[in-house]
């Protein structure tokens, strides 16, 4: 099943029967170690969120953080495109980075802090609306070790290319994934005004070149 298909069934099953069932699902993922770092890449899980608020708190340094419930409805709605670089497989201990990514539209991003989160029915984009590394383990290969597990999601899932707001001037970061600015329309570039100065959008298709430096 691609994680397209998987995150709508498990959407499905979460409204039938709530994150209970919905957490017994997640063995269905698989589990990275990261080398040359004590971390490992798992599929995030609800008991995660305490420590994603502790680390988007630490890194957003020019946004106003978002909610437990905006972040909870997000992992609800795409439980196989939401990754932690994590110290054990065992959910709610400590985290070192973790990455939100949706099914979306790529003329409509969501907006920062949303209550809630319904994917479309037609995404033709996977929308990677969050990477966050703790500072104190920058420097690992974290970041790398998520956005490789994000492309991978990308290349299984059916769609083409890959969007992403580059906020807090990190355009040049996500240049070296091969993510490229695209065309704003108007209606895009009045919703930027949400996430602050110094943001892009960003495009990439699926198998785009990248050069990591």
């Amino acid at each position: 099943m691609c994680p397209l298909a998987l995150s709508r069934a498990l959407v499905a099953a979460g409204k039938r029967a709530g994150w209970n069932l919905l957490l017994s699902l997640f063995s269905f993922l698989p589990v990275l170690v990261v080398p040359a770092s004590p971390s490992l890449i798992r599929p995030m899980q609800p008991a995660d969120l305490a420590e994603v608020l502790r680390i988007q708190a630490a890194c957003f340094t020019e946004l106003v953080p978002e909610s437990e419930a905006s972040l909870a409805a997000k992992l609800y709605a795409a439980p196989a495109h939401c990754w932690v670089a994590a110290a054990s497989a065992e959910a709610g201990g400590s985290l070192r980075a973790y990455l939100f990514a949706l099914p979306w539209r790529a003329e409509a991003p969501p907006l920062l802090d949303a209550p809630d989160c319904v994917l479309p029915a037609q995404p033709d984009c996977l929308y990677l609306h969050d990477l966050s590394v703790d500072p104190q383990a920058r420097g690992q290969g974290l970041a790398q070790a998520l956005v490789q597990r994000f492309l991978d999601g990308l290349h299984t899932s059916g769609l083409d290319r890959a969007c992403l707001i580059a906020v807090q001037n990190s355009s040049a970061f996500w240049g070296r994934w091969g993510f490229q600015p695209s065309p704003l329309a108007a209606s895009l570039a009045d919703k930027l005004g949400s996430y602050g100065a110094d943001v892009a959008y960003l495009e990439r298709g699926a198998y785009s070149a990248h050069v990591l430096a």
